[in-house]
This record gives structure tokens, C-alpha cells and sequence, in this order.
């Protein structure tokens, strides 16, 4: 089903994917998965397509998951949208570029990682708060991050929470370049990309990327303990400290 707060804008064999909430700093709601699932699912079947930007709003790529759906999260099914989102981003066979300017929390972090390119303007921040809030990573980003960044600075981000300047992001990897027109470099990069032999481009990708099943995987056994995380008495007193410090 579409989503207000999703834009999808083609622009010849390039689709950008808009988180377009800005009022919530584009935090993804259920609708907003299920609407981003089924976009990629449609531009994998294009043969049109070449190319998927990801992109979001000024000052914020995404703040993460909305929390009144997070809250809902442990309960069954809640996360259908969600990992039918993750899915499709893992079976994807075209190459996806993301534009970042700000706030990149949680899945805002975890989804560049499954972008073979990603530009962030400088005042652009990373960070993945999971262990704070009583939870673990999510979106395949245990397998992902330490293959992308090495070990240590994986650890840093997913466990530790530690927040990462654009520089520093880029220094680890999950940053391609840093720029002052992320979306204007990610768009002009995505034309490029989609300018080249298509059969070949995708072959090229599917060598240099995990395998598709691998991340599946790997996401679906972060789901599996992320809803039982959500269900634990940790897990609520984060939660109550983390809601009460916003009122």
C-alpha cells in the first residue's frame, strides 16, 4: 500500500525512494516499510530501473523506527512490514545509492549498509542506540557492519551506540563520500551507474556483495531476537527512561 510519507520519484532508469516525514524527522512507521517493500519489489521487475536512491529530507535521512510502532514490535506480526522491507532491500539485484543529510539513527544507519554507495553531507551524524534502548542490532547489520568496517569500529557502533561525525563514517566505510550536495553527488552517481551495461553491472554487484540468503539470514535471526529483546523487563525500563526523558 502507498504511504504519504514515502516519495517515489523516476527520473529515467533511476527511482529515488523519499522519506518524506518531516515533522518526525522522518521516523518509519509500519505504513512507510510497507510501502519502501513494495516499491523495491516493483523496481526489481523493471527492466527499466537501473538504479535506487535513497534519499530523505533536510536534516534528517531518518531519525529510525517510530516509537509507538517500536512499542508494538514483540507482539506477533508486528513486524511483517518491516521484514518484508528488510527483505527486499537484501534481494534487490540493482545497485542502491543513498543520499544523507543529518540525523541517520538506527535503521537510518543500518539500511546504508546495503547501499553500494552512500554521500553524506558534513553535518550529518550516525548512530545505532540499540544496547540503550535493551535491544540488538537489526537489518542484518551484525554480518554486514564488521565485514564493511572491521570489528572494532562495528562494535562501536552497534554496541556501544557511539555516535559517528560524517568523517568518521566515511573513514569506516559505510561513508562513500562527503559532500555538500549529497543528494545532487547520489543522483548524478546513480545515472552514471545506470548508463552502463545492466546485465553486467548486476553481475559485478552480485560478486562484490554478500550473498543474498546470508543476509536474509543474519536478518532474520537479529527479527528473532529483537522481538524477544522488546518483551524484556530491560528492554521496558529503557523504554519508560527513554519516554519519560521526551515528556
Amino acid at each position: 500500500m502507498p504511504s504519504p510519507d514515502v516519495g517515489l520519484e523516476r527520473t529515467d532508469s533511476v527511482l529515488t525512494v523519499r522519506l518524506d516525514r518531516p515533522d518526525k524527522k522522518n521516523a518509519i512507521d509500519r505504513a512507510m516499510y510497507g510501502a519502501m517493500a513494495q516499491a523495491l519489489r516493483d523496481a526489481e521487475q523493471n527492466d527499466d530501473l537501473r538504479c535506487v536512491v535513497f534519499a530523505g529530507t533536510s536534516g534528517a535521512f531518518s531519525s529510525g523506527n517510530d516509537i509507538a510502532d517500536f512499542q508494538r514490535f514483540g507482539e506477533d506480526d508486528a513486524m511483517g512490514e518491516v521484514l518484508a522491507f528488510l527483505h527486499a532491500v537484501a534481494d534487490l539485484g540493482k545497485p542502491m545509492i543513498a543520499a544523507v543529510d543529518g540525523l541517520a539513527i538506527g535503521i537510518g544507519t543500518t539500511l546504508l549498509l546495503h547501499c553500494d554507495m552512500v554521500f553524506a553531507t558534513p553535518r550529518s551524524v550516525f548512530r545505532t542506540p540499540f544496547t540503550d534502548l535493551g535491544l540488538v542490532p537489526e537489518g542484518g547489520s551484525s554480518l554486514l557492519a564488521p565485514r564493511i568496517m572491521g570489528p572494532g569500529p562495528a562494535f562501536a557502533l552497534l554496541a556501544l551506540g557511539q555516535t559517528f561525525d560524517a568523517d568518521t563514517a566515511a573513514q569506516t566505510g559505510i561513508v562513500s563520500a562527503v559532500t555538500q550536495d549529497a543528494e545532487g553527488t547520489a543522483i548524478e552517481a546513480a545515472r552514471l551507474i545506470a548508463a552502463k551495461p545492466p546485465e553486467a553491472m548486476r553481475a559485478t554487484r552480485r560478486l562484490l556483495r554478500p550473498d543474498p540468503a546470508e543476509v536474509r539470514r543474519a536478518i532474520d535471526r537479529e527479527a528473532a531476537e529483537f522481538a524477544q529483546r522488546l518483551r524484556s523487563p530491560e528492554a521496558r525500563a529503557a523504554f519508560a527512561a527513554f519516554l519519560g526523558r521526551r515528556s
